[in-house]
């Protein structure tokens, strides 16, 4: 089912945290440091690792335009570099200068949420680099933006999880989601579409040796329970495709001590599991195989490449619709809220979540 590609043993302390992109692997450790990595061949790239940060690294993510890597750190700040040069592009220094324990890019790339010891989640404006809002809630240990880029969830040492729009509006409040607390959740990359209501699933992971799978639409239920793990889940991540986390598959004990952090590659089957042994390990899923259309432009996408794109978003209820006015790729990306409406009849209603999240689909895939 997993097979081991590689092992990398480059940090000099725990491995926090894993991210990774089409083209590159990122870890950040304990030693302060952040390493970047080709996902062709797991070489460091010539400018890693990144040095900036004082204290511990906790968290990394990419961007989804693929320009810029987050990273934050006890010493209350949330670094952007550029993935091309490895330069640090700017320093988001977190209100009142709490250690920042998790940050999360919006999927459009242009909102950076960052989450601290002191409670204070923050959404930072990605151009500007400057604040745009802040609330506080228990010490946030996790974060997770929405597919559609509208709504995220923050989880604290409470055991809470909290289900936000992005200017900071409490949508719902799920109490003793986690015993103990709440050490990770992510959000299912493809959503569906039941009637009018789009609905999303979000893992989450605690102190209490539990991973939980949530429906999320305006508000949060548990749609079940999973009880495999025998100590508390640091970490949880859905495949690509959104089909891998759930039923127990396969056991890997390749790591000598805790693992803490895993990511899974945004256009194949493949993962990264990071442990405080001080090692990455990178796993092959059955054959690996990527998204028939992830290595091409949009533009050259094929009509079938258009419906299976849409299939990957959730969208599948929309297939006939984009095959009926033959939608190839140069045609997807000149689609507009008119253009959905009035020629494909999606979204007649004004703020349609249907064609609300077409649109930002669309708009994740051309950053």
């Amino acid at each position: 089912m997993a097979a081991l590609l590689c092992s990398l043993q480059d940090h000099r302390d725990d491995v926090n945290c894993l991210a990774l992109s089409d083209r590159f692997l990122a870890s950040c450790s304990g030693d302060k440091t952040v390493r970047v990595y080709s996902c062709e061949d797991f070489r460091e790239l010539r400018f890693s690792p990144l040095r900036a940060h004082a204290y511990g690294v906790h968290c990394c993510c990419f961007s989804s335009c693929g320009r810029y890597l987050a990273s934050c750190s006890t010493d209350a700040r949330t670094i952007l570099w550029s993935t091309g040069t490895g330069a640090a592009v700017a320093a988001l220094e977190h209100p009142a200068r709490a250690p920042v324990r998790v940050c999360a890019f919006s999927p459009d790339a242009r909102s950076l949420l960052s989450g601290a010891c002191d409670g204070t989640v923050a959404v930072w404006d990605v151009t500007s680099k400057t604040l745009c809002a802040k609330v506080s809630e228990g010490s946030v240990l996790a974060c997770s933006c929405s597919p559609c880029g509208q709504m995220f969830v923050t989880g604290s040492s409470q055991g809470e999880l909290h289900l936000w729009t992005l200017r900071m509006k409490t949508l719902h409040t799920q109490r003793e989601a986690h015993d103990l607390g709440v050490n990770c959740c992510h959000f299912c990359p493809q959503m569906s579409i039941d009637g009018q209501a789009v609905k999303f699933r979000l893992a989450s992971g605690g102190q209490d040796n539990r991973l939980r799978i949530w429906i999320i639409s305006q508000h949060m239920s548990l749609l079940y329970t999973l009880s495999a793990q025998s100590a508390p889940v640091l970490c949880c991540a859905f495949s690509f495709d959104g089909q891998l986390l759930g039923e127990l598959l396969h056991t890997l004990t390749q790591h000598d001590r805790y693992v803490t952090a895993c990511a899974s590659s945004p256009c194949m089957l493949m993962f990264a599991s990071g442990s405080m042994d001080k090692t990455v390990n990178i796993w092959r899923i059955g054959d690996g195989n990527s998204l028939g259309y992830s290595r091409t432009l949009v533009s050259e996408w094929s009509e079938e490449d258009v419906s299976e794109w849409l299939c990957d978003e959730g969208l599948e209820a929309l297939v006939d619709a984009f095959r009926a006015h033959n939608i190839d790729g140069a045609e997807l990306i000149s689609l507009n809220t008119e253009t959905l409406t009035t020629e494909l009849n999606i979204g007649e209603e004004t703020h349609n979540p249907v064609s609300d999240n077409v649109l930002h689909a669309l708009l994740v895939l051309e950053s």
